[in-house]
C-alpha cells in the first residue's frame, strides 16, 4: 500500500470515530422527581392540552409549540407572559406554589378566534 492511501484510511477512521462521539448522548443530571413536564401544541385558536392538573410544590415544566402562526402563552396568576414563535418549542418553568384553578390564555392576536383559545392549570394539594 502507498504511503498516500494509508493517511486517508486513518484520517477517515478518525473522523469517523470523532463524528460517533460527538454523536453519542450526553448524560444529564436526572430530573427532579418533583418536576413534571408537560408537551403542549397552539394552533388555530386551542392550546391542547387545554387543561393541565399539577400538584402544590411541583416544579412545572412546559414546553410549548406553536404550530400555525405565532401565539402567546399569558398564566397571569404565576406572573407569565410569553411569546410562542411559529415552529419553535418555548420551554416554560415554574413552581406550583398555591392550590387553585388558574385560567390562562394566548397573549398575541392571532386572528378572530383569539378569544377563545384559553385553558386552565387546576393545582390541588
Amino acid at each position: 500500500m502507498n504511503r498516500r492511501l494509508v493517511t486517508r484510511i486513518v484520517l477517515a477512521a478518525l473522523a469517523f470515530g470523532a463524528l460517533a462521539i460527538l454523536a453519542s448522548p450526553v448524560p444529564r443530571a436526572q430530573e427532579d422527581a418533583n418536576t413534571v413536564e408537560i408537551k403542549m401544541t397552539a394552533k388555530k385558536y386551542r392550546f391542547d392540552p387545554n387543561e393541565i392538573t399539577v400538584k402544590k410544590g411541583q416544579h412545572v415544566k412546559l414546553l410549548i409549540t406553536a404550530l400555525d402562526r405565532d401565539h402567546g402563552f399569558k398564566l397571569e396568576a404565576f406572573n407569565i407572559n410569553q411569546k410562542l414563535k411559529k415552529g419553535e418549542t418555548e420551554t416554560i418553568e415554574f413552581t406550583a406554589d398555591k392550590t387553585g384553578t388558574f385560567p390562562f390564555q394566548c397573549s398575541e392576536f392571532c386572528g378572530l378566534g383569539h378569544g377563545k383559545m384559553k385553558g386552565k392549570l387546576v393545582v390541588g394539594e
